[in-house]
């Protein structure tokens, strides 16, 4: 990618999209820096990597009324942990570059002086490792029966790294609607015989779930993700990202 004017950074939190919501998103991560110096440091610091951590912010325009809305979701989300993906500068769509975490929901705030448009800002801090990977599932897809996304090449998962999974659940309709959605690994493209890595619990309702696997390695090139699908006339909005850390 290029320089970019930031104008469409899609930010997704736990079961709603935020897009429309918010005009300010940040994401930062830091190391921590452990002093190791000692007599043999010959005059200079010497430090070492420690604890990783992440965090993102947001702001953005306050509006409540139903789950969609940022009031809604983030009185529900505060002090619980879920996913969140966001995008780089880009519409989410399948390959896009995303970066996403576990995060616990830890403030929100609203309102303004007389005369303001409703304003609203919080932030969530990572519970995870932040991952840097690509959009498996795009948001503005309905999906009415049983199927499978398109593949990503995101390379082999070597010993001691996972591939981490996020699924974001934006809406679900119809009579008794349930997704149950997995990640699938193949050698190649084709999917000829895929193996099901993860799998997330049947959802039945807007909600966010993470996953990732064992940390052993695996050599398996292509990813996807997949679906199962039930109910009377269901249909469902979902975001899914994966990468590798």
């Amino acid at each position: 990618m290029s320089k970019a004017i930031l104008t469409n950074v899609r930010c997704f939190a736990v079961g709603v999209d935020l897009t429309s919501q918010s005009n300010k998103i940040e994401l930062s991560s830091e190391v921590e820096d452990k002093d190791a110096t000692n007599y043999g440091s010959g005059g200079w610091k010497e430090v070492l990597g420690g604890l990783g951590s992440a965090e993102l912010s947001g702001e953005g325009q306050w509006e409540a009324g139903d789950t969609t809305k940022v009031d809604d979701a983030s009185w529900s989300q505060l002090g619980g942990v879920g996913p969140w993906s966001v995008s780089a500068n880009n519409g989410a769509a399948v390959g896009d570059l995303a970066y996403f975490m576990g995060a616990l929901r830890s403030d929100y705030t609203l309102f303004d002086a007389v005369g303001e448009i409703a304003p609203w800002s919080g932030t969530a801090k990572s519970a995870s490792p932040l991952v840097r990977g690509q959009f498996a599932h795009p948001p503005g897809t309905a999906r009415t029966a049983t199927g499978t996304g398109t593949g990503l090449n995101l390379g082999a998962v070597i010993a001691g790294k996972r591939l981490h999974a996020a699924l974001h659940v934006l809406s679900a309709s119809g009579t008794t609607p349930s997704i149950t959605a997995r990640v699938e690994s193949a050698p190649d493209n084709t999917f000829a015989a895929p193996t099901t890595r993860l799998t997330f619990a049947a959802a039945t309702a807007p909600g966010g779930q993470l996953l990732r696997t064992a940390g052993t390695a695996i050599t398996d090139t292509w990813w996807r993700i997949a679906w199962t699908i039930s109910g009377t006339t269901p249909s469902f909005l979902f975001v899914s990202s994966l990468g590798i850390q």
